[in-house]
This record gives C-alpha cells, sequence and structure tokens, in this order.
C-alpha cells in the first residue's frame, strides 16, 4: 500500500492514530528517528501504553510500516506530528521531541502537503514555534503547504469512544490550511469540527485538559473534608448525580496519572513574535485555579499514605515492617500504562517509611520503586490474607473486589469501588 500519511511520534497518540487511518485504508507509515524502536515496531513488539499486540499485528497485516528514514516523508500528502511533550523540573513542556520532528520533515517536505500537530503544547506553538522550524526547509506556511493544529482526544481503554467517535477538532493557519486538515480526518472521523484557527484549537486542549485536574482536585478536596466529618463521601457522589443537569460526577482517587498533563499558562514558553516588534509573546492572565488544582492533587498520595497509617494504627500496627500489599499501579483501569501513576510515589514513600511492599497488577509484569524491584503477587488472595494492609489502587475489572475484601487483613480502597461498609475507603 503506498503511503499516503505519515505519523511522527510512535507512542500513545501516535500509533492510536495510525492505527485508525491504517483500518480506514489510508496507507499510513509511522516515523520514529531511532532505528531500533521502529524496528521493534515493525516485529510486532508493542510499546508500552499504546495498543494491544494483537492491534498492532493487524495494522502491519493492513500495510502499516515504522521508518527511521526521514526521506520517506517526503512522499505523502499529510504529515501529522504526535510527539511527547512531557513536563519539565520547571513544569513547562518539553517541546524538543517536536522540534526533532519538524526538523526532520522540513528537510523533506514537497509543497502542497498538510501537515498537523497534535501534540500537547501551549496556544500559539503551532505559529511561533512549529511554522519557522519547518519553513527554514524553504516553503511557505499557508502558500506552500498547509499547516493546522488539532488536539488529542484519545481515551486509553475506553470501549464506547475510539478515534472513530470522538469529534476531531482542527484549527489551520488559514481558511485553506483549515479544510485540507478537516478533509483528512473526515476519511476516518465520524465528524469534524473547525476552530478558528490554530490558537483556537490548542487552547481547546488546554480547557478540556485543565477541566478534568480542577474538577479532580475539588473532589479530592471534598474526600479529605467529607473524611474528617465522618460523612461517607461516595454516598454523597452517588446521590449528587442523580441530577439531570449542572452537575457532572468526578471521583477521589490516590493522585493523577496519564499524558494529558496539566498545561499551566504560567509556564507558556515565550517564543519570538512573527509581528516584527521584537517582543517576546508573554502568557495571558495566569489560571490560578489550574495552580491549585496541581497543589491538591499532587498531595493526595501523601495523604493516601498517611490514612495507610492511620488505619494500621487503629489495629495496633505500626506502618514501618507492615506488609502492604498494592493493587494496580497504572494511572488507569484495564490499562497497561505507567504514565504518572501515583503508585510509584505512594510506594516510594511507603518504603521510605519502613514498609515490606508487595504488589499485584494484571498488566505489569515487573514493578520498581527507588531501584528496587517489588515481589508481585503470584496468587492475589493468598497475598491479600498475609498482607497486613492492601492498599488499592487502580480498580481493574479482573478484581473481585468484594471477595477481596473478605479476604484482606485491611483493606483500604481509593477508588471507592468496593461495597459500602466492606472495606475503608478514600
Amino acid at each position: 500500500m503506498p503511503a499516503d500519511l505519515a505519523v511522527l511520534g510512535l507512542g500513545h497518540a501516535g500509533l492510536p492514530l495510525a492505527q485508525a487511518a491504517t483500518a480506514a485504508g489510508i496507507g499510513t507509515i509511522g516515523y520514529d528517528p531511532d532505528p531500533a524502536a521502529a524496528a521493534d515496531i515493525n516485529a510486532g513488539r508493542v510499546p508500552p501504553g499504546t495498543l494491544a499486540a494483537a492491534e498492532l499485528r493487524r495494522m502491519l497485516a493492513g500495510g502499516f510500516r515504522a521508518t527511521s528514514d526521514p526521506a520517506v516523508l517526503g512522499r505523502v500528502r499529510t504529515a501529522v506530528i504526535c510527539a511527547p511533550t512531557p513536563l519539565g523540573e520547571d513544569h513547562a513542556l518539553d517541546l524538543t521531541a517536536v522540534g526533532t520532528a519538524a526538523r526532520a520533515l522540513a528537510r523533506h517536505l514537497r509543497p502542497h502537503t498538510t501537515v498537523v500537530l497534535e501534540s500537547a503544547v501551549h496556544p500559539g506553538t503551532t505559529e511561533e514555534y512549529l511554522r519557522p522550524l519547518i519553513e527554514a526547509g524553504g516553503l511557505r506556511a499557508g502558500r506552500d503547504f498547509h499547516l493546522a493544529y488539532s488536539p488529542g482526544r484519545l481515551d486509553p481503554g475506553n470501549r464506547d469512544f475510539g478515534p472513530a467517535q470522538i469529534p476531531k477538532v482542527v484549527g489551520g493557519l488559514t481558511p485553506a490550511c483549515t479544510e485540507a486538515a478537516a478533509a483528512f480526518y473526515g476519511r476516518f472521523s465520524e465528524r469534524v469540527v473547525r476552530a478558528r484557527g490554530p490558537r483556537e484549537a490548542e487552547a481547546v486542549k488546554l480547557l478540556e485538559t485543565n477541566y478534568r485536574h480542577v474538577n479532580i482536585a475539588f473532589a479530592n478536596e471534598m474526600a479529605v473534608y467529607c473524611h474528617d466529618l465522618g460523612v461517607d463521601l461516595w454516598d454523597v457522589i452517588r446521590c449528587a448525580e442523580t441530577k439531570p443537569f449542572g452537575f457532572q460526577a468526578f471521583r477521589p482517587g490516590p493522585g493523577v496519572g496519564g499524558h494529558a498533563v496539566p498545561l499551566d499558562p504560567n509556564a507558556a514558553p515565550h517564543f519570538p513574535t512573527r509581528t516584527g516588534s521584537g517582543r517576546p509573546r508573554t502568557p495571558g492572565h495566569p489560571l490560578r485555579m489550574v495552580e491549585l488544582a496541581q497543589e491538591v492533587n499532587g498531595r493526595m498520595p501523601r495523604y493516601v499514605v498517611q490514612r495507610a497509617a492511620a488505619l494500621l494504627n487503629e489495629h495496633g500496627k505500626s506502618l514501618r515492617g507492615a506488609r502492604v500489599l498494592l493493587l494496580g499501579v497504572t494511572y488507569k483501569a484495564d490499562v497497561a500504562d505507567q504514565e504518572g501513576a501515583p503508585a510509584r510515589e505512594i510506594g516510594t514513600r511507603l518504603m521510605e517509611l519502613g514498609a515490606q511492599l508487595g504488589y499485584h497488577d494484571p498488566y505489569v509484569p515487573q514493578w520498581r520503586v527507588l531501584d528496587h524491584p517489588v515481589p508481585r503477587a503470584d496468587s492475589l488472595w493468598e497475598a491479600a490474607a498475609d498482607a497486613d494492609l492492601t492498599l488499592l489502587l487502580q480498580h481493574h475489572r479482573t478484581y473481585d473486589l468484594q471477595g477481596l475484601a473478605v479476604k484482606a487483613q485491611l483493606l483500604l480502597d481509593t477508588r471507592g469501588a468496593t461495597p459500602a461498609g466492606a472495606a475503608a475507603r478514600l
């Protein structure tokens, strides 16, 4: 199958996009500058936190191939950059991988190609960071090639909403750029929503990501508040979500993980403007709610450890020397991805306080904390019965929580998944 699409970045966002395009009959290649990574994918070895092995095999059978040869980028009509943008130590997005992908594309870009950025970025990045990098190859955006932004919206593990069912937002540098990107996504997405431009489309990602973090933070604060009052928060949520308008239920947990990191405008990069003024673009008014949400969600692992120590103490046991079994160390239920999962910080704090750790997760065969391997429970029932405390961090479908509540000496449920009264709940 001749290649029509190049996906640059074959991680949690790029591979599912390539999968959807391949399934729709679009000739697709994946670009990774690391030859070993491309070879692994072509051999059917799935990068962690992306697809199931069977899904990758179907893609390969459908003609998909990964490559580290940038020359192939000059043979496609559409190129989508899905490079990761992790948070750095200064809480700013690291655009290194986006820059690397853009420079590789610029050297081989041909006229009339549609270039779309899907990586999580701050508003203005497509125009002020990506555009100059690609135009360094000699072509002009909006004249010689189309340039647009489309926020990634995939929900890993969601069986109801895949790439075809989730509307795609696109915002182009010019109206023609928007239409070119819309035409591409319309080949495999049921609905395409046109934004006024790339900044608006980038701000969609900012709004959606921070909406999640702010509301989870409020639910986490309610969890602490209700525990102090002796109120069953989970019953409060059950009742509140019966309201047919003006309320959406969010639930607390041990912390917030995943690739959708909170985007804080205070940490937005300063790009040179394209107006000739020479003054850097400054971020808008600080989103104070986002700052507070990061603070609240960031302290939840510490609070979970405090609750674990208090629960043990109530039963005459000390956390130091206690056998603690962690259930579910991924960031989301029923996926293997550990990106940002609070389990690691919780495990670290427990270990530093002298607890003896064990873990169980059907999706994680090996797990380390503080560079030490943590023993994996072979028999979940026996491990729960033997542990002084079982700590549910992620509710995978395979867990029989009612049975575990009976077997475990003590069970602290941070997800509110156990029957009322069967365990201590966050």
